[in-house]
């Protein structure tokens, strides 16, 4: 019978299945964080300095919020609208933090910092895995490649669409727009998703010829329990 001198906690951390988890975590951390290369093109495309689209990678850090916000600015909404559409976006984030805390259990000094890296990718990480520690190694290992390379692309997209001149002249005021359909397209696999989708699309273009730029969008909510009103009539 051997014994090891190495720590298990440590060992653990070099184990086929956490390096499975690591692998995985950065591959998503990769994938994703290069789309902050639209962002800043878009965050161009709204007349943004580089300065102020770099704040909102680094403050926000939530994607699909920041390209709301961005997308609203663009269209000429009014501030406030723009910001209610992004921080409506961003709700959800709270509600994974919920989950998530209840799977970490992180030290109390760590969840402030933990808060700032709850998003899409680092929830569907950590919520895959069989137990707390590789639970934290993947979110921790996700967050951090993503947080790092998204901010990095966004400097890059906005210095290079700075460079290009004005973002309409090569359609990269369409990258935020593009952006989103791809990160919508994967979920409208369920018919009552779809009827979701559907029913935003129609009060969007029934509202955008009458409200304020950014209004719209923020009434496309409406669409949730109006899908899910119909949903439940069809059951009746």
């Amino acid at each position: 019978m051997t014994t090891s001198t190495q720590p298990p906690g440590v060992a653990g951390y070099f184990a086929p299945p956490a390096r499975a988890v690591l692998r995985d975590s950065l591959t998503v951390g990769a994938t994703v964080g290069i789309a902050g290369f639209a962002f800043g093109a878009a965050g161009a495309g709204a007349h943004l300095t580089v300065t102020q689209t770099c704040a909102l990678s680094l403050l926000v850090f939530s994607g699909a919020s920041q390209f709301a916000l961005v997308a609203a600015f663009a269209a000429g909404a009014a501030p406030v609208a723009a910001v209610a559409g992004a921080l409506f976006l961003g709700v959800r984030n709270a509600f994974y933090g919920m989950r998530l805390a209840e799977r970490l259990q992180l030290p109390s000094v760590l969840k402030p910092l933990a808060a700032q890296l709850v998003i899409d990718e680092t929830a569907a990480v950590t919520l895959a895995q069989p137990d707390r520690r590789t639970a934290r190694l993947g979110f921790t290992a996700t967050g951090v490649s993503l947080f790092a390379l998204w901010n990095l692309s966004t400097l890059l997209g906005a210095l290079g669409a700075d460079a290009l001149g004005d973002p309409a002249r090569y359609g990269l005021d369409a990258a935020g727009p593009a952006v989103f359909l791809a990160l919508l397209a994967p979920r409208l696999r369920d018919p009552h998703e779809r009827r979701v989708a559907a029913a935003a699309v129609l009060l969007v273009l029934a509202a955008t010829p009458l409200l304020p730029a950014g209004v719209p969008v923020l009434l496309a909510l409406a669409a949730v329990p109006l899908a899910g009103l119909l949903r439940g009539r069809a059951a009746r």
